[in-house]
């Protein structure tokens, strides 16, 4: 148990280092935008690019994870993003490109990383809790890169939050080393993948899994272009400032952080894909009501859907990922949750540059009522589905 609880704080930390260092574009986009004369909802293009390099990194991933051991990964992963970091305070276009780049790099494998370690830990009944606790660094690090890099802008310029921020991620990278030896053990020990093909096909073909894959890559539709747009939305439509929206998007950030928590635990004692579908019709509503905040609407109305919308947004991923461990044949857990994690990531790929299409050409409230027709699709079809016998 001590072991377990050792392997779930680490990848927690971890996935709050590289979460913070992903949204970090995100929160700085306004002053970036400004110094650099571009506009603001290239955002949506940057965290494409992020996002496709995550895509690509993480199918990519499960061998690395067996030959050199899951921490081993993570601490590459935590130097890219630093590297990431570094390169975007040069303070050029073509810097930010590369920036997003080395960050993808570090997205792409540590929940593969994280999966293989704890699959081997967790007894089956508690992954939908402890998937959930580990994912929760998702939005942890979020609300923190929500209130740290505002209150970094008040004091340094946003090349040197972005400085900090990867001097941190090195830090973290040469801590864990100490760790190394206990967690990587097991895994280094772990039956090697049959390959990264042979799981895409084993998910294509499952008729749950299929179903989870394509509701994950709606569902980071979703959550991205709330995650990443939030603050530029904010700041553009409502007026406010990067330190109020950055606020609103912390607060939630650490409501879906409490709700993924509760959704876990859910999953571990009803049908995780019912579980699912259902909080695809919640984010649905969130996402219809986001859209239709007007200029003049009302701080505590706009801090009502905008936290309501965020916690059912943000709360999916850990059940969805323990319900792939579950299913998974056995020692193929970090393949089969490498294909979840590239076809979520393929959702970050599509969605947030779509999406500024239409904001841009059309309107925000186009753009947010055309992602909760996505979700209620695949909402009532994770329903459906839920409905036949599930397969092991």
């Amino acid at each position: 148990m001590k072991n377990a609880t050792i392997a779930v704080g680490t990848m927690l930390v971890v996935q709050v280092m590289i979460s913070i260092s992903v949204l970090s574009l995100g929160v700085m986009m306004p002053a970036i935008a400004a110094d650099l004369a571009i506009n603001p909802k290239l955002v949506g293009v940057f965290t494409a690019l992020t996002y496709a390099v995550a895509a690509g990194t993480s199918l990519a991933a499960a061998g690395p994870i067996v030959r050199l051991g899951a921490v081993r990964v993570c601490q590459f992963a935590l130097v890219m993003a630093a590297i990431g970091l570094a390169v975007n305070a040069i303070a050029m276009v073509a810097a930010t490109v590369v920036s997003v780049l080395f960050i993808g790099l570090a997205q792409g494998p540590i929940n593969p990383a994280a999966a293989h370690i704890l699959a081997q830990r967790v007894p089956r009944q508690w992954f939908g809790t402890v998937f959930s606790i580990k994912q929760s660094g998702t939005p942890l690090g979020f609300a923190l890169a929500g209130v740290i890099f505002p209150a970094l802008l008040a004091v340094t310029d946003w090349r040197g939050a972005s400085l900090i921020a990867g001097a941190a991620a090195l830090a973290a990278a040469i801590i864990l080393e100490p760790l190394r030896p206990r967690l990587d053990v097991v895994v280094v020990a772990a039956k090697p993948s049959q390959g990264i093909w042979h799981s895409f096909r084993f998910v294509m073909t499952h008729p749950q899994l299929k179903v989870l894959g394509w509701a994950a890559f709606a569902y980071v539709i979703a959550q991205h272009t709330f995650t990443f747009y939030l603050v530029t939305y904010l700041y553009q439509q409502n007026g406010m400032t990067i330190a109020q929206a950055g606020a609103l998007l912390s607060a939630s950030q650490i409501a879906g952080t409490v709700l993924r928590l509760v959704s876990g635990w859910l999953g571990d004692r009803f049908s995780r894909l019912k579980l699912l579908g259902w909080s695809g019709i919640a984010m649905t509503v969130g996402c219809v009501a986001t859209s239709l905040l007007a200029p003049d609407s009302s701080f505590w109305l706009v801090t009502v859907v905008i936290v309501g919308y965020g916690a059912a947004v943000i709360s999916w991923n850990g059940t969805s990922q323990a319900e792939f461990a579950h299913l998974a044949p056995p020692g193929e857990v970090a393949a089969v949750g490498a294909v979840q994690n590239a076809l979520a990531f393929s959702g970050a790929v599509v969605g947030p540059p779509l999406f500024a299409v239409i904001a841009s050409f059309a309107s925000y409230r186009l753009a947010f009522l055309a992602v909760a027709a996505c979700l209620l699709a695949v909402a009532v079809w994770q329903i459906v589905a839920a409905r036949r016998p599930v397969v092991t």
